[in-house]
């Protein structure tokens, strides 16, 4: 990464080419965009002209973006065109027609097969063409005749204007719609998720609202991943939320040791803004995992106390209970943190993908530690002695 962000700056002090320095991302789905560039941005018109007149600025505009090293575009207009124009007064004054025009064109450039001619037992294609050295310059168009209806040659350039223009060697469609791509490699220090905001906020200051835009390639499994994992996180809380409700057979304990999560999700992304983490799908993953693994802790305490609530007060029950249970949920937590370590210290190919992951388990496991063995209880009390003034 160090050297590719190297070469990139070299790269760009280079005006003789435009020159991409690709990184191979660490999942491919094999949706990737030109060269491979992680940010790719659909931007989708009515008609190839709309796009045309709007690239130049959305270039720009990303170019100048601090979240992009390199933006490049799919369809470029690199391919000459010329266009010929008849007048259609003058030619019919002199006694032409467009057919007549089209047909010599068609005679001389298209290299049309007009049969087969078979000679020593092979078959050969008859082409009319005109010579190589009579149809390589626009000039030379100008100077074709056509036969007039009064039987008079008629020079080309007399009726005929020539436009000369650019066109993209292919046109893209995307959703049925004619669009281009805008794919851009990311600087140092900025994630995919920043690059997606970088290139949607441009495209709010660009682009009016004939346009549309998406996503595509690793843009697009980046945010349907990041919707994907919110709702396993979602439908992790509540299943063991209603597995909890079915084993204290009580809706009030079950909401008391969840409330752990937040404090174990606070660590996590802490731990990981202290070491210079980024909250990538990895990350993620290690956070659902954290779920499992914190609610633990505050399950011995809240069971314990309910044990003991038979013979103390709420206070004193609970009290017991954290001190009791002190010792199992130390080791378990250390047993956890000291297995998710390795992880944590991983080092060689791909060792960013497990380093993200490990810090998040650890520093929401070492959060949790401290933070429910205080919490825990006075959410108990709390909760029983609204239970007991319901009651009343």
């Amino acid at each position: 990464m160090q050297i590719g962000n190297y070469v990139t700056q070299l790269v760009k002090e280079l005006p003789q080419a435009k020159g991409l320095v690709i990184q191979e991302q660490t999942i491919s789905t094999g949706g990737a965009g030109i060269g491979g560039l992680p940010v790719q941005f659909v931007i989708q018109a009515t008609d190839i002209e709309k796009l045309r007149s709007v690239l130049p600025d959305f270039l720009e505009e990303a170019s100048k973006n601090s979240a992009f090293a390199v933006v490049d575009v799919n369809l470029k207009f690199t391919k000459p065109e010329l266009r010929l124009g008849i007048d259609r007064n003058k030619a019919r004054t002199l006694g032409l027609n467009t057919a007549d025009i089209s047909q010599t064109l068609q005679f001389a450039l298209a290299g049309q097969r007009y049969g087969y001619f078979v000679k020593d037992g092979r078959q050969y294609q008859v082409i009319g063409q005109a010579e190589r050295l009579d149809r390589n310059d626009v000039t030379d168009i100008r100077s074709m005749y056509v036969r007039s209806s009064d039987n008079s040659l008629i020079q080309l350039d007399n009726v005929v204007n020539f436009e000369e223009s650019s066109a993209p060697p292919s046109v893209y469609h995307y959703n049925r719609a004619v669009s281009a791509t805008v794919s851009a490699g990311l600087a140092p220090g900025y994630t995919l998720g920043d690059g997606i905001d970088a290139m949607r906020s441009i495209a709010g200051q660009v682009l009016d609202p004939s346009y549309s835009t998406a996503l595509t390639g690793t843009s697009k499994d980046f945010e349907e991943s990041s919707s994907s994992l919110l709702f396993a996180f979602l439908l992790a809380l509540i299943l063991i939320y209603l597995v909890l409700a079915a084993q204290f057979e009580s809706f009030v304990d079950p909401f008391i040791i969840l409330l752990c999560v937040p404090m174990a999700l606070a660590g996590a992304v802490f731990t990981l803004w202290y070491f210079n983490q980024t909250l990538n799908i990895f990350s993620q993953i290690g956070i659902i995992m954290l779920i499992g693994l914190v609610t633990k802790n505050a399950i011995l305490i809240i069971e314990f106390a309910h044990q003991r609530e038979k013979e103390l007060p709420a206070f004193e029950a609970v009290i017991d209970a954290a001190t009791s249970r002190f010792r199992p949920i130390l080791m378990t937590s250390l047993a956890t943190i000291l297995g998710v370590l390795p992880i944590a210290l991983a080092i060689g190919g791909g060792s960013e993908s497990r380093i993200s992951m490990g810090i998040a388990v650890i520093g929401g496991l070492i959060f949790s530690l401290i933070l429910t063995l205080y919490t825990i209880p006075g959410f108990f009390v709390i909760a029983s002695r609204l239970g007991k003034s319901t009651q009343k």
